[in-house]
């Protein structure tokens, strides 16, 4: 049996609407419309048929119920293969569509304006546009449901044709409605999540919704593909608001690297600068003038500085620039760039420069996600306010105090040492550290690579270690290495032992309850 053409079209988003309606006018189709849509039609000399005129139905409460009809549905929903569904059409006087073309009200636009009140971002929850666009994809193979402006060209030539849109063309725009329908109702949860302050971070369904914003070059690896999605639930976090100034793009290791050495730049405060290697620090080191703070923070490992990625507290300047530019740096991650900064750092075709626009922390932390195996692990961010109370709010456990000037370093290398993987041994003073022992099986090989890695500098210098010592051993070598204080969470069953080594030596100890294991 043959039906009139009719699409069906009810836009948000008006771009492209009316060439759109005209083309489908041009080969043949009736355009039934609503309310705003129906009007821009209208101003545009395309004739338009009322929803409210098919179904003998005003639109009601505001505009709430619009198309919600048997009259409108059933025309979606009807398989004209059936004849079944044909002789129902027939005895309700329905008439069929072709074409559902919808995209939803501005519902993210609305929650992200924190001037409205829930119940006015309520109010831009669709309802009937989901439903149309459903109702259509489930149909899919009688009824072309469009939602993106971007498609209007690919249907306008797919109608116009001899032949019409293949299956495969028809499935493709149904798996695209579907998609979009979710992230709306994603939106929605998420929103009425953050409406609560119940824990919601760990309930029994764990929705994540990942958008797209690159291709990646390759991973870990050349053989490995890879992309960066930004995270819904972590708007505020610092990679997905960075603005890449100038550089090749950014690799898959660059923003590890990256991450970590905000992160650690942000503990550290506006006069750090930190330079990662591998998802480590190599150097990391805090001055007011940020010239001497890189140069305390490069000093520590000048080998491993090149090609890493540094992050700073402040904003660049042209005596910092000029010192950064002497290095091969993969990344430098700042607040802001001066002019004369860029104008010296922009020389380097690759070197990549990140604005990030603040140098604080967000207010609100999404929660770490970190796949394994068949699963995804969740956990809540390891940060505190105020990390370095931790510290200062420690036990003293050995006879000795520590001086006034080890405890502002310990303070510092205790911030570094919850930035470095397990086991993390960290040597160093107020204002840089000396030498890293990162990501050893045992606590004692992380003190002896620092002690090959900063030998006599080592004389002097405080340790940070970001879990127990389970053995006196690591004291030990502690004390031969020059250390002269000590802060560690505590917790081992030879704590006794382990406070009796550091008396032996005349180390001050300090033991925060507090661990920072970073796997």
């Amino acid at each position: 049996m043959n039906f009139p053409r009719r699409a069906l079209i009810s836009v948000t988003d008006k771009s492209g609407i009316a060439d759109f309606a005209r083309g489908l006018v041009e080969i043949g189709f009736e355009i039934i419309s609503t309310g705003g849509t129906a009007r821009i039609l209208r101003e545009a000399n395309i004739e338009v048929t009322d929803v409210s005129s098919i179904t003998d139905f005003p639109e009601i409460l505001d505009g709430r119920v619009k198309t919600l009809h048997p009259k409108i549905h059933g025309g979606v929903l009807a398989r004209k293969h059936l004849d079944s569904d044909v002789s129902a059409l027939k005895e309700h006087g329905i008439a069929p569509f072709e074409l559902v073309v919808v995209n939803l009200y501005a519902f993210e636009k609305a929650a992200a304006n924190a001037e409205l009140e829930l119940r006015d971002v309520l109010e831009q929850i669709d309802i009937g546009g989901p439903t149309l666009l459903r109702a259509a994809a489930k149909n899919f193979h009688h009824v072309l449901p469009v939602t993106d402006p971007e498609d209007y060209s690919t249907v306008l030539s797919g109608f116009s044709g001899d032949e019409d849109l293949s299956d495969e063309q028809r499935l493709l725009f149904a798996r695209k409605v579907f998609k979009h329908t979710s992230v709306y109702d994603h939106a929605v949860s998420q929103y009425l999540d953050l409406q609560t302050e119940d824990g919601t971070e760990f309930e029994q369904t764990k929705l994540v919704r990942l958008d797209k914003v690159q291709s990646l070059r390759y991973g870990e690896n050349p053989h490995q593909s890879a992309a960066f999605y930004t995270r819904s639930d972590d708007k505020l976090g610092a990679l997905a608001n960075t603005e890449q100034l100038h550089g090749k793009a950014l690799s898959y290791n660059n923003l590890l690297d990256a991450d970590s050495a905000w992160n650690l730049a942000l503990d550290l405060g506006q006069d750090s600068a930190v330079y990662i290697k591998h998802n480590n620090p190599c150097g990391a080191a805090r001055h007011p003038d940020l010239l001497q703070a890189l140069t305390l923070a490069r000093a520590v490992d000048p080998v491993s500085a090149f090609g890493s990625v540094v992050a700073i507290g402040k904003s660049v300047n042209a005596a910092a620039a000029t010192f950064l530019a002497e290095t091969f740096i993969e990344v430098i991650m700042a607040p802001s760039f001066s002019e004369e900064a860029k104008a010296i750092l922009m020389k380097k075709k690759n070197l990549r420069l990140l604005e990030m626009g603040t140098a604080e922390m967000p207010k609100r932390l999404a929660p770490e996600l970190r796949c394994v195996s068949g699963g995804v692990l969740v956990q809540n961010r390891d940060y505190r306010n105020d990390p370095a109370s931790e510290v200062a709010d420690a036990k003293v456990v050995t006879t000795r105090k520590p001086s006034a000037a080890e405890l502002e370093a310990l303070k510092t290398n205790w911030l570094v040492a919850k930035h470095v993987r397990s086991n993390a041994i960290v040597f160093g003073h107020a204002d840089r550290v000396v030498a890293v022992g990162a990501g050893q099986m045992s606590r004692i090989d992380s003190v002896k690579l620092c002690q090959l890695k900063g030998g006599d500098a080592l004389k002097g210098s405080v340790v940070a270690s970001d879990a127990f010592f389970p053995f006196r051993d690591g004291v030990d070598a502690l004390a031969e290495a020059g250390a002269t204080a000590i802060v560690q969470p505590g917790g081992s069953v030879r704590d006794e032992e382990v406070i009796d080594a550091a008396n032996e030596h005349g180390l001050a100890m300090l033991m925060t309850g507090f661990r920072h294991f970073r796997h």
